[in-house]
């Protein structure tokens, strides 16, 4: 044994069109997420950690047991690692019971037959599926697939459990309840666990720790909280739905680097480069300038209008370019699909400002 229990990785890997180097460290009954654009490292993370890639540099150690270390030479296959991966399409086998299922990758290890069946009985019972054992995975529903991908996962007692998009072949019916369901069982485990998803809702509900992975690196991370209060990339923001401006803060004001300004009420760096979030429902809008001067305002062409569910989201190409949320009423009282220019104001408030 050479460390504390969970996993601490450093996996430096590098390959024809990804070189990636990222730091994990995730605790026993932890969900650490990892986010990011398509290409930028997030499965080849998985399959790192799972033994299907050999590092180039850095090491794997999982409850004091290190698994790869390519300075020392020390590397343990895949098949030995006390490792589950779930992947986005839970890859049953159509001919097998959801019972033989899930005993598989105990009968796979040499368990005896009966053993195995009542291990997988049990783990069936703890993801609520004790009545469906003898049936097939074409006779179930999307959501009885996924718990069945997952009891099989869990009842091997993984020490590492890694779930590549568990819920994405879910419809938004399903997808709450079972959410709820993973949840409870990944904070009992006794695994460290690592989630892939494309999902914003997934990880902040499912996670204790979110790390946005960007171009093979890790670009940020934290909590849900505190990655999603203060996007550090173009790509969180977006993904969390704020604008993301960059800037140089004099005093009170943020000087943009795409040009314009913007007056803040303080509380943040007094000087140098910073970061400025302003969300899109603080941005009002209107077809005509303010009639007295203020700050924070300032006109722009309107480049889309799209529906968001109960809202209509703006995108204000200006100086400083943004989107604002207005009401679908908004659309017709300011004639919005027509386009043209539209008047953006942001209350000094309502600029978050902080270091990059």
């Amino acid at each position: 044994m050479t460390g504390p229990a969970g996993l601490a990785a450093d996996l430096q890997l590098r390959l024809d069109r990804l070189s990636l180097d990222a730091a994990l460290t995730v605790r026993p009954g932890q969900v650490a997420a990892l986010l990011g654009p398509n290409g930028a490292g997030k499965s080849t993370v998985l399959r790192a950690l799972a033994g299907l890639l050999p590092l180039a540099g850095g090491r794997i150690v999982l409850d004091g047991t290190v698994l790869d270390d390519p300075a020392a030479r020390t590397r343990i296959p895949p098949d030995k690692r006390p490792v589950a991966l779930m992947f986005q399409d839970y890859l049953l086998f159509p001919h097998l019971t959801a019972l033989e299922n899930v005993a598989f990758g105990l009968r796979s290890r040499g368990m005896p037959k009966a053993l195995a069946r009542a291990r997988a009985a049990t783990a069936m019972d703890r993801v609520g599926l004790a009545g469906l054992t003898e049936a097939r995975p074409g006779a179930l529903s999307g959501g009885q697939q996924q718990r069945v991908a997952m009891a099989r996962a869990l009842v091997t007692e993984p020490r590492l459990l890694l779930l590549d998009e568990p819920l994405a072949a879910l419809d938004v019916s399903t997808k709450t309840e079972i959410r709820r369901h993973l949840r409870q069982l990944l904070r009992s485990s006794n695994s460290a666990n690592v989630l892939v998803t494309h999902d914003l809702l997934d990880a902040v509900a499912l996670a204790d720790q979110m790390v946005v992975i960007e171009d093979g690196g890790i670009m940020q991370s934290g909590t849900p909280a505190e990655v999603t209060a203060r996007p550090r990339s173009r790509y969180v923001a977006d993904l969390v739905g704020v604008n993301l401006l960059r800037g140089t803060v004099a005093g009170r004001a943020i000087r943009l680097d795409d040009g314009g300004e913007l007056l803040t009420q303080g509380g943040g760096p007094s000087a140098g480069a910073a970061l400025a979030v302003v969300p899109p429902a603080a941005v009002a809008v209107g077809r005509k300038a303010p009639e007295r001067p203020r700050p924070n305002a300032w006109a722009g062409q309107i480049s889309a209008v799209d529906l968001m569910g109960d809202r209509v989201r703006v995108r204000l190409d200006g100086t400083p370019a943004v989107i604002a949320d207005v009401s679908p009423a908004a659309v017709d009282e300011l004639r919005l699909d027509e386009g043209g220019e539209l008047w953006a104001q942001v209350a000094p408030g309502d600029v978050t400002v902080y270091a990059p």
